[in-house]
C-alpha cells in the first residue's frame, strides 16, 4: 500500500457487539453474537471489538469463539486499567489471527476525582498498563475516556505516555457526545500538531450521539487526520447511541468528491445487517433513519413521485441497490414454495439452514393463510418472531382468548407452559391487554415494572401484522422483548413473555453488583 493510499483509508471499527450491546435491553445471545460478528467480517469491517472479556463469563466466551472464527478482522477486546483486565482480554482475544488489546481510563478532571488519582499518579498508570498490554501484544489501543472534556495539556501528555508505552492506535472518545463538528477536528488536529510520535499511529475517534452529531463529529475528525471511526450498526449504543457504520460508509461514498477517503466495508450488506442486529437487539429501526430506515427510499409526494418516474436521481442521491435493498417488493403468498421463500429470504440478509428453513416455512404458510399478501417486512417480522425468546424460553403461550368491548371487566383466559408444565388462569384487566398481563403475572410472578409499551404495523391492511416492543426493568435489568402476530392481542402476550424470558437469562447470568462495565480503577497488578 503507498503511503498516499494509507493516508486515504478509513479504518471501520465496530463496536456493535461491545458498546451496542450495552443499550440497556440490547443483550444477544452467544449465538447471535456469532453470527452478527461473521456477517461483520464478511461485509469488510476492519476491527470487530467483540465484547468486554472481564464483564462476565459469557463476554469471555463470546470474544474468544468470535477470534476463533473470524476470518479478515481484527478482533478486539475493551479491557479497563489494571493487569487482571488487560490479561483477560489478551486471554480472549489471542486467538485471532490479528488480536487487539484496547484499554482505557478516564482522564477529564470529573473522571480522575473518582478514583482521586492526581494528574502524576494517572500518568504513572497509564505507562504501566499500556506497557503491560505492548507486552502481551504488538495491537495494542488506548482511549482516554472523556477526552472531549480533558485539559487539552494533560490529554497531550496522556496521548504522550500511551504512545511511548507502546500503543499503535489511539482513540478519542466523545464519551457524553458534548462535541460539536468543528471542536471534533480541532482536537484531531491538534494532537498531531503538538504530540511527538504522533506520526507514527493511528488516531481513531468514538463519538456518541446525545446531541445528533456522532456521525458529523466522527467525519469532522477524519478531514482532521484521524484514519479510524469507531461505530455501530444502526447507531446502537448507550444513552442516545452511537456513530452509526451505515452513514459514514455511504457518506464517504456518496460524497468522495469531497471527503476523498476510503472504507473497505461492501455497502450492499449495509441493509441486511442492520435489519438482523434490529431483531437480534430487540431495538428497531426508526422509519425515518438515514440510509436503512423504511423510508428512506419511500416517496409520497406527488412531485417527488412524478420526479422519480422520469429520473430517480431528482430526489435521490443513492440507489436502493448500493445499500442490499431491493428495488421491488416482490410479493409472496400462500403458493410459493420453499426455494422462493429462501431465496427471498436470503435478499433480506437471512440465510437459513434446511432445519430452520423448514420451521419458518410452516411459520409462513400460517400467515398467508390469514394474509392474502406477505410483504417483505412481514418476513422480517417473521424472522424476528421465529428466533425470539419465547419460542424456546422456559415460558411459552400456550392458549389466548380475551372478551372485551364496550361492557367492563375485560378478561384473559390464558395457558403458559413454564418449564415444559401448562398452567391455567383466567385473569381481568383494563382492556384486553392488561388482563392478558394480569393473567402473565398470575402465572408467574415477578417485580418487573413494564417500562415500554409499542404495537406499530408491519404492513397496510386490517390483516397486517402487528409487531409489539415491551421493555421491562427489575433491579436495574433492563430487557427487551418483541413479536409479530395479525392478533395485536397475541402479539403482546408473546412480546411480554419474550422479555421474562430474557429476564431469567439475565438473573441467571449476573447477580447484583456483578457486572463490571461501569467506571471503576483498581490497582494496576490486580
Amino acid at each position: 500500500m503507498t503511503d498516499k493510499s494509507k493516508q486515504d483509508r478509513v479504518l471501520i471499527f465496530d463496536t456493535t457487539l461491545r458498546d451496542g450491546e450495552q443499550s440497556p435491553g440490547a443483550t444477544m445471545s452467544h449465538a447471535e453474537k456469532l453470527e452478527i460478528a461473521a456477517m461483520l467480517d464478511e461485509m469488510g469491517v476492519d476491527i470487530i471489538e467483540a465484547g468486554f472479556p472481564i464483564a462476565s463469563e459469557g463476554d469471555f466466551e463470546a470474544v474468544s469463539d468470535i477470534a476463533k472464527q473470524s476470518k479478515n478482522a481484527v478482533i478486539c477486546g475493551l479491557s479497563r486499567a489494571n493487569f487482571k483486565d488487560i490479561d483477560r482480554c489478551f486471554e480472549a482475544v489471542k486467538h485471532a489471527a490479528r488480536p487487539r488489546i484496547h484499554t482505557f481510563i478516564g482522564t477529564s478532571p470529573l473522571h480522575r476525582a473518582i478514583p482521586n488519582l492526581s494528574m502524576d499518579d494517572m500518568a504513572d498508570l497509564i505507562h504501566e498498563t499500556v506497557s503491560h498490554a505492548r507486552n502481551l501484544t504488538d495491537n495494542v489501543q488506548w482511549s482516554p475516556m472523556d477526552a472531549t472534556r480533558t485539559e487539552h495539556d494533560y490529554l497531550c501528555r496522556t496521548v504522550e505516555i500511551a504512545i511511548k508505552a507502546g500503543a499503535t492506535t489511539i482513540n478519542i472518545p466523545d464519551t457524553v457526545g458534548y462535541t460539536a463538528p468543528r471542536e471534533s477536528a480541532d482536537l484531531i488536529r491538534m494532537l498531531i500538531e503538538r504530540v511527538p510520535g504522533a506520526d507514527e499511529v493511528i488516531f481513531a475517534t468514538h463519538c456518541h450521539n446525545d446531541l445528533g452529531m456522532a456521525t458529523a463529529n466522527a467525519l469532522a475528525a477524519v478531514e482532521a487526520g484521524a484514519r479510524q471511526i469507531e461505530c455501530t450498526i444502526n447507531g446502537l449504543g448507550e444513552r442516545a447511541g452511537n456513530t452509526a457504520l451505515e452513514e459514514v460508509v455511504m457518506a464517504l461514498k456518496v460524497r468522495n468528491d469531497i471527503m476523498p477517503y476510503q472504507t473497505g466495508v461492501d455497502s450492499t450488506k449495509l441493509m441486511a445487517i442492520s435489519r438482523r442486529v434490529a431483531t437480534v437487539s430487540g431495538f428497531p429501526v426508526q422509519y425515518n433513519k438515514a440510509i436503512v430506515g423504511k423510508n428512506a427510499f419511500a416517496h409520497e409526494s406527488g412531485i417527488h413521485q412524478d420526479g422519480m418516474l422520469k429520473n430517480a436521481e431528482t430526489f435521490e442521491i443513492m440507489r436502493p441497490s448500493d445499500v442490499g435493498l431491493s428495488e421491488t417488493n416482490l410479493v409472496m403468498g400462500k403458493h410459493s414454495g420453499r426455494a422462493a421463500l429462501r431465496a427471498k429470504l436470503k435478499d433480506l440478509g437471512f440465510d437459513l439452514a434446511d432445519n430452520q428453513l423448514q420451521d419458518v416455512f410452516v411459520r409462513f404458510k400460517a400467515l398467508a393463510d390469514r394474509k392474502k399478501e406477505v410483504y417483505d417486512d412481514d418476513l422480517v417480522a417473521l424472522m424476528r418472531d421465529s428466533t425470539s425468546d419465547e419460542a424456546n424460553g422456559r415460558i411459552q403461550v400456550k392458549f389466548l382468548r380475551v372478551i372485551c368491548g364496550t361492557e367492563a371487566p375485560q378478561s384473559a383466559d390464558l395457558t403458559l407452559s413454564i418449564d415444559g408444565t401448562d398452567h391455567q388462569v383466567t385473569a381481568t384487566g383494563d382492556g384486553p391487554v392488561d388482563a392478558t398481563f394480569n393473567a402473565v403475572k398470575k402465572l408467574f410472578p415477578h417485580n418487573a415494572r413494564l417500562q415500554l409499551y409499542q404495537v406499530h404495523a408491519v404492513t397496510e391492511g386490517t390483516d397486517a401484522q402487528a409487531t409489539v416492543s415491551v421493555r421491562m426493568e427489575e433491579n436495574g435489568r433492563i430487557v427487551t422483548g418483541q413479536a409479530a402476530d395479525t392478533d395485536t392481542v397475541v402479539a403482546s402476550a408473546k412480546a411480554y413473555v419474550n422479555a421474562l424470558n430474557r429476564l431469567l437469562v439475565r438473573r441467571s447470568k449476573s447477580a447484583p453488583g456483578s457486572d463490571v462495565k461501569e467506571v471503576s480503577y483498581t490497582d494496576p497488578a490486580e
